[in-house]
């Protein structure tokens, strides 16, 4: 019996994050993003004849606090390395960097895949620094010009490269997000991707399912979201597989990946680290790190995603699921426990930062970070709920002028008169009303039908525009109905 052959994928990774140094690796220059084109330039950055790099300290640090992060064994002598290469975004028309003796070896990434724990071997991690950035005018596949912003040369960065552990583009994309909750709560990158300080290339290949042979890989670059990184993955996994059945072979080579097309476009050969040629760096002394320096910067580290997630389950009582949301970022668990430290109730919190805040914040592609509605605003939201000033639904209405206005509860709630009616009396009037003008409900309701109540506490809602209290309404209407 003939069966179909079937496939699967091998993936590794290589991550590059800016460091949150205020200058440069090798010179003063500020690191500010957004800044206008090559304002932010010196003869160290832009490799004039002459110049010569000096070393920033707190880059270095910042990249043993992530190789510890990732349980990386630090090298107490590592050597930069000149990178060569020819490209426009790259002055020196060479990259420092550093090749075969890197800052840091070993360590692993735990995510959580399909529910399962699985580890991602890393094979290293090393400093180096970032070349400019090139603006190309036309489409992807045929630029007209293009224009050179020198500012991020020499900003610094940290490249990690992933051994071939990964196995689905879902699980790269996990992979991806706890690599980044982990630099932002080291505060050692902002690790946004669609301003680049993250960025991902991706070494891919297919080989028969069970093979321990790896296929031909190519790489694909270009994926600035981790949607888009699991989009690309999963076109070129299918494309290498479409030509393998077909018969044909694969090319090593690098593709970009175009999201509007939805497709990865060849760009070049894929280059080995012979292509490099690789030298040490004549201009730096090889970095020497010494035990106590590790031990200490070791002491400094925080609490990292998986240990607050941990936290949060067994100190708040949260599901696995709720405690994985909100500590997808330092700053949305941050903005979770300020909340609960006003208000007590921490699922009530959970329930309405995840389905209410993130869901608008996620609609405008905002991160927590940008959110108008501040922890103490929430909180007193929810405890105007709690004391029955407002219905749930009304809360809803006023969340939403709180997220466009950035005002506080209170005064919205003054201003458009949305204080709940808990006047026994005036809904009461109301309940009479509304039994006179729904004979159908009420006869139902008094033949068994309990369902009928729901019908019969719409109409008192509607007539209250939302504003009764919902268990009042509900005592008051069996009370009535209850008289026969």
């Amino acid at each position: 019996m003939n069966r179909e052959l079937t496939y699967e994928a091998v993936i590794g990774l290589e991550v590059h994050a800016q460091l949150l140094t205020a200058s440069k690796i090798f010179c003063g220059c500020s690191t500010r993003f957004g800044e206008a084109p090559n304002s932010q330039t010196c003869p160290v950055c832009l490799g004039l004849p002459g110049v010569l790099p000096v070393l920033n300290k707190k880059a270095v640090e910042f990249a043993i606090r992530t190789a510890l992060a990732v349980r990386g064994s630090i090298a107490a002598h590592s050597v930069f390395a000149r990178k060569n290469y020819f490209y426009p975004d790259l002055p020196k028309d060479y990259q420092i960097s550093q090749y075969e003796l890197p800052l840091s070896t070993g360590g692993f990434v735990e995510i959580n895949n399909n529910g399962m724990a699985r580890r991602v071997r890393i094979r290293r991690v090393h400093l180096e620094e970032d070349a400019g950035k090139l603006l190309h005018a036309g489409t992807m596949d045929r630029a007209e010009y293009s224009l050179v912003d020198f500012n991020r040369c020499g900003v610094p960065l940290i490249e990690m490269v992933t051994e071939p552990d990964l196995r689905t583009p879902e699980a790269a994309a996990e992979f991806l997000k706890e690599f980044r909750a982990t630099l932002q709560y080291l505060g050692v990158s902002q690790g946004n991707m669609e301003e680049g300080n993250l960025r991902c290339d991706a070494n891919v290949s297919v080989r028969p399912a069970g093979s321990l042979e790896l296929g031909v890989k190519t790489e694909v670059k270009n994926m600035n979201s981790f949607k888009n990184v699991q989009r690309a993955l999963e076109y070129e996994i299918e494309r290498q597989i479409r030509l393998l059945k077909s018969g044909q072979p694969i090319v090593q080579e690098t593709h970009l990946w175009d999201a509007t097309q939805g497709i990865t476009l060849p760009m070049r050969g894929k280059e080995e680290a012979h292509d490099y040629r690789y030298f040490p760096e004549p201009d730096l002394v090889p970095l020497e790190i010494s035990p106590a320096w590790v031990e200490e910067i070791a002491a400094s580290l925080p609490e990292f995603p998986a240990e607050r997630r941990q936290r949060f389950v067994q100190v708040y009582g949260l599901p696995e699921y709720d405690a994985a949301v909100l500590t997808a970022s330092k700053a949305l668990a941050d903005f979770f426990e300020e909340c609960t430290h006003r208000h007590r109730d921490v699922k009530l919190v959970s329930n309405w930062i995840m389905s209410e805040l993130l869901g608008y914040l996620n609609r405008e592609g905002k991160e927590i970070t940008e959110s108008p509605v501040t922890p103490a605003q929430l909180a007193g939201l929810l405890k105007l709920i709690q004391e029955g000033v407002i219905s749930g639904k009304i809360a809803k209405v006023v969340f939403e002028a709180m997220y466009q206005t950035g005002k506080s509860p209170e005064a919205i709630i003054q201003e458009q008169g949305l204080i709940q009616i808990t006047d026994q009396e005036e809904l009461g009037r109301i309940v009479d009303q509304v039994l006179a003008e729904n004979p159908g409900p009420v006869s139902d309701f008094r033949g068994g039908k309990e369902k009928a109540l729901t019908a019969l506490v719409g109409a008192v809602m509607r007539a209250t525009k939302g504003k009764a209290n919902p268990q009042l309404i509900n005592d008051l209407l069996r009370e009535r109905l209850a008289r026969g």
